[in-house]
Formats: C-alpha cells, structure tokens, sequence
C-alpha cells in the first residue's frame, strides 16, 4: 500500500513538473539541427528562422549543421536527444519522408518524432551549369540525345529528392543520364559552377543566388505555376514537359514525448512568423514560399506523404546505392 502511494505521488509530482516546465520554456539556448551541410535550402530557412525566433523566443536559437549519410546522422542524432525543446530539427521532405522507404538499417522513424509546424514549401528548378552551350529545355533535352552524350546529374545524396527529380525527368524526357551523389547542397553548387557536372534539380534557395549572379541558369521551375522572385523562369509544362513537377517542403520537429505546451508555444511563434511580411518576402527572394501547418495539420500530411514517398520509390527502383 504504501509502494503504491509513492508511486501515485510521483506520477502526481511528475504530472505537474511538466506544465512547470513548459511555463517558463525557453529558460536557455535552443538548438536547430539542420541534417545536412551549410549553404543549402534546409540550411538557409534555419537561420532565417532562428533569427526571428530568438526575437520572439527571448532567448539563442543555434542552427547547427550535422550532415552525413543522407540526413539519418543529424535526423538520429535529435531522435535520441531529450524531449525538452532545447533539441529541434528542421526537416526536409526527402529525408523525413524518402529515407524510411530508402534505407534498411536507419536508428530512427517518423514516430521518433513530434510535427511542430511546416514553415516553407519549395518547387524545384532545373538547373544547369553556365558552361553548358544550352538556355533552354528543349536544348538540353536535344544536348543530351546528341551522340546519346547524356547528363551527369548532381543530387545531395543517393536517394534523396534531387535523386528521384534527376532519374524521373530522365524518364519523363527520354534522355540518358549519370546520377553524381554528394554529401549536400553546398558541394553540388560548386562543381556545377565549374562544369564537372551538368544538372542539379533543386529548390531554388540552393541556386537562385547563383542563377542570380549568371554563374548558373534555370531552364525551368517545376511548380505548376511561374515563380514571382523568377519570372523570366518558365514552368517545366510551358518549357515543353507538361506532367514533370518536384515539391519540396520544409518543417520544424521535435523529440517525441516533448511536452505538449512546449510544442504549442514553438507551433505559435512559427505561425507568427510564417505570417509576417519579412518572412514572406525573404521566402520569395529565396524563390519558394511561405506556407504553414500546425502540429495536427502536419502529423497528417507526414502520413500521406510516407505512403506517397513509398510508393514512387518502389516504382521508380530508386536505391541508395
């Protein structure tokens, strides 16, 4: 009897210290893991939302760069970190959604995992190398047939998005292809700068600067419709290939077992951020968008993009070797 009053006083004690907890969360520095290497889009939407977040927050957001093998380092390294708030990751779509069908042996899974919110949605453009004698679609969809030369396509990891948006357009344009993994973002651009590869389908943060600065060109944006910040930009249907679209998304995520009101107070402070004007307009400048889901909203939508991801993997024979 009085084993089970203890324990009846602990769980009373421990039920309480939680909503104590959350009342005065943040109490120190947090932390944005963000799986991949610096430079890329995942990286660039973390700064921009640890900056406005330590504003609102009261205290240090920290973006902390833990790439390698295809995101599962950095993805498993927050799944085993306490469930306090003070260990964030921000997601992209590719690892969260595409590794779990992609990989055998991965230490985590989506359940690892508590939805925050959705803060950025990314259609991809396809871009190309300055030094490629090519400035549109057609012609290098005419520059790869030729002698059946082909394109070496650059992607930020076998398996992930860039992956199946380079051996789906392949399919989708009948042109022959060599798939060229790197280990994120930042590496890709700089060899497709130089010319030692040719193709790199990407969300436009990774490149627009680039494309900007007349280093690289897009051909073409895989969205269903042109993009404000790239007007000039025709969509893959208006450059000749109606049916080849690539979304990314980009969301924030918690250790499962984070407290509830922890995970509220995050899901607010990034809807207030999502909503603002500066944030929209930074998003647009990068060449995506705003967009925002709750953590209900996106526990859903993780759901039907598992199955989706799943799906389009097995049919398409994409493997990570």
């Amino acid at each position: 009897m009085k084993t089970s009053a203890f324990v009846v006083a602990a769980t009373l004690a421990l039920g309480a210290a939680i909503p104590a907890m959350a009342a005065d969360y943040p109490r120190r520095p947090i932390t944005i893991v963000v799986p991949s290497s610096p430079a890329g889009s995942t990286d660039i939407v973390a700064r921009l939302l640890g900056e406005q977040m330590t504003k609102g927050l009261g205290q240090p957001v920290i973006v902390e760069n833990r790439p390698g093998a295809s995101g599962n380092i950095g993805t498993e390294y927050v799944a085993r970190a306490p469930a306090d708030g003070y260990t964030l990751l921000l997601q992209y779509s590719g690892y969260h959604v595409g590794n779990p069908a992609l990989f055998r042996d991965i230490r985590w899974k989506p359940a690892d995992f508590a939805p925050v919110a959705l803060v950025m949605r990314a259609p991809h453009v396809v871009a190309v190398s300055g030094k490629l004698p090519v400035n549109s679609l057609a012609e290098l969809i005419a520059y790869a047939r030729k002698d059946n030369r082909g394109l070496f396509f650059a992607s930020s990891g076998n398996g992930s998005i860039q992956h199946i948006a380079g051996e789906t357009f392949a399919r989708a344009a009948n042109v022959p292809v060599t798939h060229v993994p790197y280990k994120g973002a930042g590496p890709v651009v700089a060899d497709l700068i130089s010319g030692q590869v040719d193709m790199f389908i990407t969300t436009p943060p990774s490149v627009i600067n680039q494309v900007r600065a007349g280093k690289l060109k897009a051909l073409a944006y895989a969205g269903p419709e042109r993009n404000p910040s790239m007007p000039e930009v025709p969509t893959t249907a208006q450059a000749g290939l109606p049916g080849y679209e690539v979304e990314s998304w980009f969301a924030l995520f918690a250790p499962a077992r984070t407290p509830q009101p922890v995970i509220d107070q995050l899901a607010a402070e990034l809807r207030r951020i999502v909503a603002s004007d500066g944030y929209r307009k930074q998003m647009e400048e990068q060449g995506a968008f705003a967009a925002f889901m709750g953590p209900d909203e996106l526990g859903r939508f993780v759901d039907q993009e598992l199955a989706a991801w799943a799906r389009i993997i097995r049919e398409s024979n994409i493997t990570t070797q």
